[in-house]
């Protein structure tokens, strides 16, 4: 399967890179404004038109919840991304306060725990949450209907709450999620890591799992992306980390109002380092030592895997072929040599834990509807075909819609993508049936009607294979 994506240019620019940099590892990139532990939850006092109410779970989880005076009867519970453990209710004010003046209730928790990777009790939160509001707001103790919407790892938290939701809400809303499960989101990101480590470093090689800090995972990510920055200095270099960028599935769009064109295979390796060096490795590194700590141990293994298999999936294989030969490289003998030297053992335990806790079944009680951009450098959009692939194979595909908007960023949407999408859902939750709701060209009609703003436009696309997961042989 090939991307369809359109190459078209877009107002949208990757301006909120240098806020996700910034921050690092402290939260997650992934609101409009490229920060996805979220404003919103930064917010202390609900709009004018609304009251606010705040609260805590038995397990010291912290709740909120923004009600509107005029409530249209649907309560909203947002499911945020990894980041610090403050309750939110919404990806950014602008966001929340757009859904507050059309009169839904928003309401959310912070998670608890001791990790940033709260996947072990986010989703049991999440509906304590939902029950301790209705119990507690009288406004909206009967509510007409319940929604659950959520981003980045909250994108996943929300589909396990799809799955599990039957009785307790009507549909969900996942935007930029880790959708193909955590699992999978380790995999990949470490093959690229490993790949880095064996073909751009020379001697003692770089840690890239099993931290014992926030720290010495820090110091990986920054080693690992001054190599590839180094790397660009070499036709071999840069042969290389089009190589590891297509294990890591990085996107060849970072920055710049327009992507490159599909067959600029120079430019197109430019944009993944860019993206590699400024914001992946640096972030996803520095967190993977909490994913680890909530999982109780490293959860990456690649003993047995053929590491020219899994590349044979990968969209980027005419780029990396053509650098390669290009570089004067042997492809065929880098990815013997990564396969020859795959020695990595992960934790049974942690990927039990892992296994049980951040892994769609694929199963879906309520229709989901996800959202992701064209070009995410953090949760990558395959993640939603194979994504796709489990909730087909479980018999749910009917209940399952994914959306599309051209954008480079990491969950980079406006307050008018979400209320197009959330009246896609609204219309299968009245009829019955998605129809035409999905279709770009409706979504961007919804868009332009709420009259929020600029928004980048939905479009029509295919996400390719989610090269890590697609390719490995055998389960885990």
């Amino acid at each position: 399967m090939t991307s369809t994506r359109p190459r078209r240019r877009t107002g949208r620019a990757a301006a909120a890179f240098g806020c996700c940099a910034a921050l690092a590892v402290a939260t997650a990139c992934g609101g409009a404004t490229g920060t996805g532990a979220g404003s919103a939850g930064a917010a202390k006092a609900a709009a004018p038109h609304a009251r606010h109410y705040a609260g805590e779970l038995a397990d010291g989880a912290a709740w909120i919840a923004d009600v509107p005076d005029d409530f249209n009867g649907t309560l909203m519970l947002f499911s945020h991304g990894y980041g610090p453990l403050q309750a939110q209710n919404a990806p950014d004010a602008m966001t929340r306060d757009a859904f507050l003046k059309r009169g839904y209730a928003l309401i959310g928790s912070s998670y608890s725990g001791s990790s940033r990777w709260a996947l072990n009790v986010a989703v049991q939160d999440q509906f304590a949450t939902l029950g301790a509001v209705r119990k507690k707001v009288g406004k909206v103790g009967e509510p007409k209907r319940t929604i659950a919407w959520g981003q980045s790892m909250g994108g996943l938290v929300n589909s396990l709450i799809a799955q599990r939701g039957k009785g307790r809400i009507d549909g969900a809303l996942s935007s930029c999620g880790i959708v193909a499960g955590g699992i999978g989101f380790n995999d990949y990101q470490a093959d690229g890591d490993y790949a880095i480590n064996q073909l751009l470093i020379s001697g003692t090689q770089i840690k890239i799992g099993g931290f014992s800090s926030d720290e010495e995972a820090a110091a990986s990510g920054k080693a690992l992306a001054n190599a590839v920055q180094s790397a660009q200095s070499t036709p071999q270099g840069r042969a290389r980390t089009a190589l590891a960028a297509a294990l890591r599935n990085q996107p060849d769009w970072f920055s710049g109002q327009q992507p490159p064109s599909v067959h600029d295979y120079e430019a197109r390796e430019k944009q993944q380092a860019e993206g590699l060096v400024k914001l992946t490795l640096p972030f996803t590194l520095g967190a993977r030592y909490q994913v680890e700590k909530a999982q109780g141990g490293p959860v990456y293994s690649n003993v047995g895997v053929d590491y020219a298999r899994l590349l044979r999936y990968s969209s980027d294989l005419p780029e990396v072929r053509a650098l390669y030969e290009k570089a004067g490289l042997d492809l065929d003998e880098d990815l013997r040599r990564l396969t020859r030297h795959a020695r990595t053992e992960a934790d049974p335990g942690a990927v039990r834990n892992m296994e049980r806790t951040a892994v769609p079944s694929g199963r879906l009680a309520v229709p989901n509807l996800t959202l992701h951009t064209t070009d995410d450098p953090l949760n990558p959009a395959p993640q939603e075909s194979a994504y796709a692939r489990k909730v087909r194979g479980a018999g749910d595909g009917g209940l399952l819609r994914q959306t599309y908007v051209h954008a480079t960023g990491h969950c980079t949407f406006e307050p008018a993508n979400w209320l197009a999408a959330l009246k896609a859902l609204e219309h299968r939750l009245d009829t019955g049936s998605w129809g035409a709701a999905t279709e770009p060209q409706q979504l961007n009609q919804a868009a332009r009607e709420a009259a929020e703003g600029s928004y980048p436009p939905f479009v029509r696309y295919t996400a390719p294979e989610l090269v890590g997961v697609r390719g490995r042989t055998g389960t885990r």
